[in-house]
């Protein structure tokens, strides 16, 4: 099945978007959007309101709580030349939240705009936080694929980087919107759920929900649980490989806490989840317990999910059973929240394993975040997205979205 899924040609993925119905502000009330629902093959159209009626009461709905940094800073040289340092992961420390705490010093991995621009020396800007002057500086380090190393260093023990991103940084909003970010996106392009700072762009599926959705769930018996999964900017890199196996995939990094755990076990292993990302981040904690359940001394590093491997063995190991082994290595190494990373690609071939039902957006024509949605409606996405070419559905991040339930 690994080889078949591997030589799935991404042209097959292909569809006409036009520039028009790629929406490129959020409606002004966020669940006024409308729904496809796609449920057992049959496809109607409803308004988002409308969605915690179409959830069975008793499901078990999981959010991905991360929140978008305002990720890029920009420097200007004595030339005049416009450097963009574009924040895409801590590196020393490595963790995100002892990352934002820092003072003084810190390193990420960042993509870099007009880099030809950046030959030598330095980048320096003077900023005001809290009040107070500074320097900030970003040293270039080495590269890293597409990304380099940089070290920012600023003259102020009582100031901490996630402060000076406050303050300075601007939010990533995606490229194909085509625009400046403006104001309005600070709070438009966060999910009304947000908590955990690390993503460079939003769990976007999310965006739909408001404090009555949220609510109205509850009234109807849905019982809602977060986890992490901070998106990384791959989320938006075409597959410009002809076959999928010549793409590799990003990593994420994903922290999920117990309660989350254990209330998946409750509900037998099975969740309706809310975006990709969450979907990605549920299907990676299968792997992880098939890997505890093969190696029970496995260290973080062993957990991270490789691109192939939910591909390469297939496990008898049930949902409930896999989510157990992750109970009982958190029970060995006492501690409350799984931190690991994933690097999955779910495509055709795929076998879902916890998630039964998902909300998600629209996505990109030849993107992997499409051939997830294949996998998980038995390859019917065609039918799905030329309804909702058809009926003037809005499209990506600030589109409307579908509930899939296959």
């Amino acid at each position: 099945m690994m080889e078949e899924t591997k030589h799935i040609k991404i042209s097959e993925f292909n569809y006409p978007l036009p520039d028009e119905r790629i929406a490129k502000f959020p409606l002004p009330v966020r669940d006024q959007s409308k729904l496809l629902v796609y449920k057992h093959g049959e496809i109607s159209e409803t308004i988002f309101t409308s969605l915690p009626e179409l959830i069975p009461a008793g499901s078990l709905m999981i959010f991905n709580n991360t929140k978008v940094i305002q990720a890029r800073l920009h420097f200007r040289k004595e030339t005049g030349a416009l450097i963009e340092v574009f924040c895409l992961e801590p590196i020393a420390p490595n963790d995100y939240v002892l990352s934002f705490q820092q003072t003084e010093k810190c390193s990420w991995l960042c993509m870099v705009g007009n880099l030809k621009k950046w030959k030598e020396g330095d980048l320096c800007r003077e900023i005001t936080v809290k009040g107070v002057q500074i320097i900030l500086k970003a040293i270039r380090g080495e590269c890293r694929g597409t990304s380099h190393w940089i070290d920012f260093t600023w003259n102020n023990k009582e100031v901490t980087f996630s402060e000076i991103l406050e303050v300075v940084g601007e939010l990533p909003i995606p490229p194909y919107l085509n625009r400046e970010t403006q104001e309005s996106d600070k709070e438009t392009y966060q999910t009304v759920y947000s908590k955990i700072d690390g993503s460079v762009a939003a769990p976007t599926a999310g965006l739909h929900f408001t404090e009555r959705v949220m609510q109205d769930m509850e009234n109807h018996g849905v019982e809602l649980e977060e986890l992490t999964l901070h998106v990384g900017a791959g989320t938006f890199r075409p597959v410009k490989s002809e076959e999928i196996a010549d793409h590799e995939m990003h990593t994420e990094f994903i922290s999920v806490n117990r309660k989350t755990i254990e209330r998946l076990i409750a509900y037998q292993g099975r969740a309706v989840a809310v975006g990709t990302t969450s979907v990605r981040t549920l299907e990676s904690l299968y792997q992880m317990g098939v890997t505890l359940s093969q190696n029970p001394n496995a260290g973080e590093e062993e957990l991270h999910v490789k691109q192939w491997q939910p591909y390469k063995h297939l496990s008898e190991l049930t949902a409930v059973e896999a989510l157990q082994q992750i109970i009982a290595y958190m029970d060995r190494h006492n501690i409350n929240t799984l931190h690991s990373s994933t690097q999955i690609i779910i495509a055709p071939g795929y076998e879902y394993r916890i998630v039964k039902a998902m909300v998600t957006n629209f996505h990109q024509p030849q993107s992997t975040l499409l051939l997830l949605v294949s996998a998980f409606v038995q390859g019917n996405w065609k039918k799905i997205y030329d309804y909702a070419l058809s009926h003037d559905f809005r499209f990506l991040s600030y589109g409307d979205s579908s509930l899939l339930i296959p």
